[in-house]
């Protein structure tokens, strides 16, 4: 076996052996409790360092070009009339009227009487991601706010003729305004102490449209929602290793990860991957003991000391838990990224960060997948009841109020290997990435496997990360 591929072998096994400092037996966390593993937890651990380590020397022995850089070939699945865009545009017209109304004069007391909750927090949170790597960018057709931009613009451009250009988008700005949004929007998920009032909802969704449409109407529908809607370019990230592609009139197949390849990387993009893969991060981290008995008391006493009220206390430790979730995502891949550097001193560390954060969208989708794939299989179920009766008043619309959620529909161990699963392919797909655009960018083959060392070692971080925070819940 050649040199580099012995020393890769190494490094792997090393990081995870990192596994093994950690209690044998663990436990998964979602809507139905606690839940044991079927085998232990190390051995899990191992397995997932072992993929990596086969992944890396896979990669490092056959696949010497690169392969996904070049312009990927598509093939036309269907053509589809251009009416379908603004139907399905009204349709997400309708659900957001439907959402906000139910939250605002629906049931105030049970949230999960209320359609509201249910339908931001999982069907739109993390339902749309498992749709975009399905079926590819579906939010943009359904965007609420795109298409009633699109609608007005429409009608004033027959009533008033051509309307004023609208303002550049600055170029500094970039991703930075979809960066908070992520984060804000974790703030409200993971922080906020009345994260489920439907009423609150409500008006925060009301708020985020009204944001969305001047922004839209000062620089430009199209450049806002590529740079500026958090939702659409989250979405639109994952969107891009999907097969299908959504291009004018068409539908075209291409090859999986392809798309996410050219991602252009504007100023906030870094920011905005790790604060995707940081949110999920500290949602597993704030359910386990090391969070809840540790650090969230001591934090609130901290802030206590101030003269804070209990919730403000609560809130304020919540709130430095997701910024250093989101601090140590970033150092961690800065810390890959350093490591390359000293491969080639022809690349400038911010050239590199730019040149690789892509390899991380997999990654974000992976631990969205792992953490929340069973509550969004158990509140689809919430939902079809809540459809007869969004208000929570009683009503039976579609004769489904009385559905009740089947909690076995799930056995423990189909969860446990769904997570997994999702985990490893996610993080396989990353050392593909980076090891591809490593080929691109270095001279020599060696060079380019030297760099990947570093990435290796990322990855397998990331890996152990997940696991942990999966089996840390209380």
């Amino acid at each position: 076996m050649k040199r580099h591929v012995v020393r890769a072998v190494v490094a792997a096994g090393v990081l995870g052996a990192v596994a093994l400092v950690v209690p044998e037996p663990a436990f998964a966390h979602g809507l139905v409790g606690k839940l044991d593993l079927p085998v232990p937890k190390w051995l899990f651990a191992w397995a997932a360092a072992l993929v990596l380590i086969i992944s890396f020397v896979g990669l490092a022995t056959l696949w010497p070009t690169p392969r996904l850089e070049a312009p990927p070939r598509t093939r036309v699945l269907w053509r589809y009339p251009r009416v379908l865009e603004p139907l399905c545009g009204a349709i997400g017209i309708a659900l957001f009227a439907i959402v906000v109304y139910s939250g605002l004069a629906g049931e105030q007391y049970d949230e999960f009487s209320n359609l509201t909750p249910t339908f931001i927090f999982y069907l739109f949170w993390v339902g749309v991601p498992f749709l975009s790597l399905a079926f590819g960018d579906v939010f943009r057709a359904f965007s609420p706010w795109r298409a009633f931009a699109r609608a007005v613009a429409w009608i004033a451009s027959r009533g008033y003729g051509e309307l004023p250009a609208p303002l550049p988008y600055p170029t500094w700005l970039g991703r930075w305004p979809a960066a908070g949004g992520i984060l804000g929007f974790a703030w409200l998920e993971l922080v906020y102490v009345n994260r489920g009032d439907p009423d609150v909802l409500a008006y925060l969704s009301l708020g985020y449209a009204a944001a969305m449409l001047i922004g839209m109407s000062v620089y430009g529908i199209e450049p806002w929602t590529t740079r500026a809607d958090a939702f659409s370019v989250e979405f639109n990230l994952f969107s891009r290793l999907a097969p299908m592609h959504w291009y004018r009139d068409r539908v075209e197949l291409r090859p999986p990860l392809v798309g996410i390849v050219h991602l252009e990387v504007v100023p906030g993009t870094i920011a905005l991957v790790c604060a995707m893969i940081g949110s999920t991060s500290f949602d597993g981290f704030e359910q386990g003991s090391a969070w809840l008995t540790g650090l969230e008391p001591s934090l609130q006493s901290f802030f206590a000391n101030f003269g804070v009220g209990p919730d403000a206390a609560l809130e304020l430790a919540s709130t430095v838990g997701l910024l250093a979730a989101w601090g140590f995502v970033s150092a961690l891949y800065d810390f890959g990224i350093r490591g390359m550097e000293t491969i080639d001193n022809r690349f400038s560390h911010q050239e590199l960060a730019r040149k690789f954060i892509h390899t991380l969208v997999p990654i974000a989708l992976a631990y969205i997948v792992a953490h929340y794939f069973s509550a969004l299989v158990y509140e689809v179920q919430g939902a079809v009841s809540l459809a007869s009766d969004p208000l929570g008043s009683g009503a039976n619309l579609f004769g489904t109020a009385d559905v009740q959620i089947n909690y076995n529909i799930l056995a423990p161990n189909t969860i446990w290997y769904v997570q997994i699963a999702a985990l490893l392919l996610g993080h396989a797909c990353g050392l593909m990435l980076a090891h591809d655009r490593a080929l691109v960018l270095y001279r020599r083959t060696a060079d380019a496997v030297r760099s990947q060392y570093w990435m290796l070692a990322v990855m397998v971080a990331f890996t152990c990360l997940g696991l942990w925070l999966l089996s840390a819940a209380e």
